[in-house]
């Protein structure tokens, strides 16, 4: 079953050699997803899934040792997904940035799979792979990588929508107030107009918390690209 979430931002700018010379901008988030995965490791969990979207090609399990590479960033920086064989395919950009969260706080406290989860997979079928992700193991935790709303500001990827602050104020309170039925609420349609990759992913986590009776608290919820980024944690 379910025993503890961290729900972090997925953009590359997060690792610091990525942002370069902006990487003081996303400090505080880096810091709040430190503290996300120390209440992961405090679950004592016997299985660590890091859940994240993913473009076609890239979805799927991808086994532990997995490399993600930030090479197409421009930074010759290469990760691992924990330890072990490892896969044929290279993480997709939101687990990879998992990975370095792993590898920065140095993450031995149980082994890891990644799931790169499509986009555009509905509530329902979101909700059953959570389910099945908690079942798969005594104690499992996730570690749920996305984004919300791209929307925030004339100045963000998807331009300014209206729509996009109340989303992302929904989205937080779900993901602070561990509310699975809220996040499996969230509009699907509407988080495609405003770009929100965290949508499926988030989803996944209500399906493997029902019943789990976990509490949630909000550590981090900013929008400085005009993206937001949310860090949460569940225990």
């Amino acid at each position: 079953m379910l025993v503890a979430a961290a729900v972090c931002p997925c953009p590359p700018l997060l690792v610091p050699a990525v942002a370069a010379g902006a990487a003081s901008e996303l400090a505080d988030a880096r810091t709040a997803c430190s503290d996300a995965l120390a209440v992961l490791a405090a679950s004592r969990p016997d299985r660590l899934v890091v859940v994240g979207p993913a473009e076609e090609g890239a979805r799927g399990v991808h086994p532990g040792g997995t490399a993600g590479s930030f090479a197409g960033f421009g930074v010759d920086l290469t990760v691992r997904l924990g330890s072990g064989p490892g896969g044929d395919r290279p993480l997709p950009a939101s687990l990879a940035v998992g990975a370095w969260l792993l590898e920065h706080t140095r993450w031995a406290d149980a082994p890891i799979e990644g799931l790169g989860v499509d986009e555009t997979l509905d509530a329902a079928r979101c909700a059953g792979t959570g389910r099945e992700i908690a079942a798969s193991a005594q104690r499992v935790a996730l570690l749920v990588m996305g984004d919300g709303s791209a929307c925030r500001t004339v100045k963000a990827p998807g331009y300014l929508d209206e729509r996009a602050e109340p989303f992302d104020a929904e989205a937080a309170r779900a993901l602070g107030a561990a509310d699975p039925a809220a996040l499996l609420a969230l509009d699907e349609g509407l988080a495609h107009d405003l770009k929100a990759a965290g949508r499926a992913p988030w989803q996944v986590l209500a399906g493997a918390a029902e019943g789990a009776g976990l509490a949630g608290r909000l550590l981090y919820e900013d929008a400085p690209y005009g993206v937001g980024y949310f860090v949460a944690a569940w225990s």
